[in-house]
């Protein structure tokens, strides 16, 4: 039985999950699942069908499982008005950074626009009571400082991606104080929060330009590791640790709606804040084998090469704090990818929650 560090609190709960077939939607249906959630998943396709999602069987097991697009507001409203959702997690994205330079004005679409579309599902369905918006943290406008950002810190963004999350939390925000405005809190009964995490990790994901899915796609297909970045700074972090924060939040905020409904930061320990290639050499050495290579290119297109989130705020308000140093975090990511070819990965998924929740 999965130790439920919540409490009970979820356990028959209509959660409505966007993105659940995505890598961190997928592994919070899975968690909320366990706890007994009633969770309804609304999401397009998965990526591939080595996807977490996919190898789990989540989507059997939730109480609904739709595919429909964040970008179609009527559909979103006919979703909410069907499901009466109480508990809202909206993950659903274009979550690439490379990818938002091929395809700009979609990344936009979906990122700044769905979301307001889904919090315009969540303003005329009275079941909701709680709505957890995630971004990311490249929604700061990074100045590639060495200290990290705090939530009262100016939202930016180079690229379409990261601009695209600091416009949804522009809107986000503004929705909050327009139509979610906790001194109304009586006439509207909604609580509204954006979160921010870092780079997440751990199995079941297989995205493009993402670290962990590259080396292990190289690993598996016997050829040397590719690194476009090697000295980018990340605050690197198990997907299981920001979810944590994500469910803790939405926790608080069904108690004290008015007390938790702004943005809030959940980022590793200072020390996981670590170079691309560091991680890569930590990777390899828990598979056991693997090479890396350089692959630098002065006229990439630009990414940021230092990024870290200050994390006080959840720390000291919440009672939310990393349970996993980066070397754990790599630890459990290669363990699921050494064994999902050969497991229940639902399964497998449940034993790596049951570690993290007991650490």
């Amino acid at each position: 039985m999965l130790t439920d560090i919540f409490e009970g609190f979820f356990a028959g709960k209509r959660v409505l999950v966007t993105g659940h077939t995505g890598f961190k939607g997928s592994w919070l249906s899975i968690w909320l699942h366990e706890l007994g959630a009633r969770v309804t998943g609304v999401s397009l396709d998965p990526f591939s069908e080595r996807d977490n999602y996919v190898l789990s069987g989540i989507g059997n097991k939730i109480e609904a499982d739709l595919r429909a697009d964040i970008r179609d507001g009527g559909r979103m409203k006919d979703i909410f008005a069907e499901y009466r959702p109480e508990i809202v997690f909206h993950l659903a994205a274009q979550p690439l950074v490379r990818l938002s330079y091929d395809i700009p004005v979609e990344t936009y679409e979906t990122n700044v626009m769905g979301t307001i579309n889904v919090m315009e599902a969540m303003r005329v369905t009275d079941s909701v009571k709680v709505g957890v918006m995630i971004t990311t943290d490249k929604c700061y406008e990074n100045r590639e400082q060495i200290w990290g950002y705090r939530e009262n810190e100016p939202m930016g963004g180079y690229d379409p991606y990261s601009s695209s999350k600091g416009a949804a939390e522009i809107a986000i925000s503004s929705w909050r104080r327009s139509f979610f405005n906790p001194a109304q809190y009586d006439s509207h009964g909604k609580s509204i929060a954006s979160v921010r995490a870092g780079n997440v990790v751990g199995g079941g994901d297989w995205a493009t330009d993402r670290i962990i899915p590259d080396c292990i796609r190289a690993i598996e297909e016997g050829r040397a590791i590719g690194i476009r970045s090697p000295k980018a700074v990340r605050p690197w972090q198990h997907v299981l640790e920001p979810l944590g924060g994500y469910m803790l939040l939405a926790m608080k905020m069904w108690h004290q709606p008015t007390a938790f409904c702004e943005g809030w930061n959940f980022g590793p320990r200072s020390e996981s804040i670590t170079p691309v290639w560091e991680v890569a050499e930590k990777l390899v050495q828990c598979y056991g084998r693997g090479e890396l290579c350089d692959l630098s290119d002065p006229n990439a297109l630009h990414e940021a090469n230092l990024l870290m989130l200050d994390i006080s705020k959840a720390k000291f308000r919440l009672g939310w704090e990393p349970r996993m140093d980066i070397d754990g975090c790599i630890r459990l990511t290669t363990d699921w990818y050494r064994r999902y070819r050969d497991e229940d990965v639902y399964e497998l998924c449940v034993e790596e929650i049951g570690k993290y929740v007991v650490r």
